[in-house]
């Protein structure tokens, strides 16, 4: 069952590159880290977003599907306000 969700959930993140989503990761103590960018490409464990700040500074920061299946980062397309998570 798990290898099934990280597939869909691979697969519903391969459908959003080149789209704006806004990101939130916890990191941990109650904090959490919320910002908007691109999801650049997805690899076979990975998928990387891109932030730009005010400063016209590019920061690529890459995360794992497991890191979405066990809710450490959530993802939501910006375009039509949907979440990508485990079912």
């Amino acid at each position: 069952m798990e290898n099934n969700s990280l597939f869909q959930i691979k697969k519903d993140i391969e459908t959003c590159v080149g789209q704006k989503v806004q990101l939130k990761a916890n990191k941990g103590r109650k904090k959490a880290f919320i910002k908007e960018g691109i999801l650049e490409n997805t690899y076979p464990s990975i998928f990387v977003v891109r932030f730009e700040n005010e400063y016209e500074a590019t920061r690529r920061v890459s995360f794992s599907y497991t890191d979405v299946l066990t809710k450490a980062v959530e993802i939501v397309v910006c375009k039509d306000n949907r979440k990508i998570c485990a079912s």
